[in-house]
């Protein structure tokens, strides 16, 4: 292995059904908490709205701006903020101030986000690739111009100041993330990191990975990849499978909920005017019908013992080349005690045979 890698933490937090909106969040923090004790260097949670049982991720800078005060290392990444929802100039100042509150602890991921965001958000998904790439131009701009002007298709403004600024500059590390990769080049244009991962397979994301190295190839920069997986460690196989099967299944089959609203004739149109194949597939839906026998088996969530765990993680980075891989650890209402043991055992008996 060419040079180590580094370990963090993902979490989509899952609000199960019959789960309390209170008691999740607050387990959440009891994990990033400990997973600061253990070393990880970062915690990343995504964006989400309106589908609890997906994620009650609505304000993830809040999250971590709060936990940040009883933490003392790890750093904190949004892994999607889904630019398209947002209004930049807004968004500039609120991760700013997020970075001032964790002291320079705040990584900021962007993209386009889930494909079933936007109707109950009252965005077309046609005008999602144009509110992104304009968006991006103006966090920029925003972070490092003490007044910008900007004149697009969505955005028109005048001598503009955004407060605060960032203390980390010129701005925090900054990654993209989606299915579709089109966007990529601008990361490696940018020297930007990738971030890959979650319940679909690395087959939706090698394209997307490969118009990067293209990319960071060509502009002289250095890549840099993440990457996110279930994991779930016991003794030995079997009591890892009884363990973790429920919570892994949940995982994957709560994603149905939001693609249930996709299955229309018209929103599939929608989906695919706005670069959203993947979601105008069926490939979501039969992805959340596995059972997890076969998630397990086919490699898509790494459940076993801490030697077989670190075998399959091992065989993973030989094809995908990630510099970053984040656990995950809290999925499908996962007890948290279960959570933590795995959070722990992947520290102590995983992690030292990549260091």
């Amino acid at each position: 292995m060419a040079k180590p890698i580094r370990f963090g933490v993902y979490c989509d937090l899952q609000n199960v059904p019959g789960a309390d909106n209170f008691d999740t969040t607050w387990e959440v923090i009891d994990l990033i908490e400990q997973a600061d004790q253990l070393g990880y260097e970062y915690y990343c949670l995504i964006e989400h709205h309106f589908f609890e049982n997906f994620s009650i991720s609505a304000n993830p800078l809040a999250l971590f701006s709060a936990v940040a005060q009883t933490t003392e290392n790890i750093r904190f990444r949004t892994v999607c903020h889904t630019l398209p929802l947002h209004n930049p100039m807004i968004l500039a100042g609120e991760i700013a101030m997020a970075d001032i509150l964790t002291k320079g602890r705040i990584e900021c991921g962007i993209g386009r986000g889930h494909g079933w965001l936007y109707n109950p958000a009252s965005i077309a998904h046609k005008e999602s690739p144009g509110r992104y790439k304009e968006s991006m131009e103006i966090l920029v701009k925003a972070w490092t111009e003490d007044k910008f002007s900007y004149q697009g298709d969505y955005y028109s403004v005048e001598d503009v100041s955004v407060v605060p600024k960032p203390i980390q500059q010129p701005y925090p590390k900054m990654f993209m993330t989606g299915t579709s990769g089109s966007a990529f080049t601008i990361a490696g244009e940018h020297g930007w990191g990738i971030f890959l991962g979650g319940i679909a397979p690395f087959e939706a994301f090698r394209p997307g990975r490969d118009i990067y190295l293209e990319a960071c190839k060509a502009h002289n920069q250095d890549p840099y990849i993440g990457y996110s997986r279930v994991v779930y460690i016991a003794d030995d196989m079997d009591t890892a499978r009884r363990e973790a099967s429920d919570a892994v299944q949940k995982f994957f089959s709560l994603a149905n909920e939001a693609m249930a609203t996709l299955q229309d004739d018209a929103t599939k149109q929608s989906l695919i005017e706005g670069g959203y194949q993947f979601y105008a597939s069926d490939a979501m839906l039969e992805l959340g019908k596995m059972n997890a026998d076969d998630i397990i088996d086919s490699g898509l969530a790494f459940v076993g013992t801490a030697d077989s765990v670190t075998q399959q993680l091992a065989d993973f980075h030989d094809e995908v080349g990630f510099d970053e891989f984040c656990i995950i650890s809290a999925y499908g209402g996962l007890d948290r005690q279960l959570a933590r043991r795995t959070q722990e055992r992947f520290a102590k008996e995983v992690r030292p045979a990549f260091e």
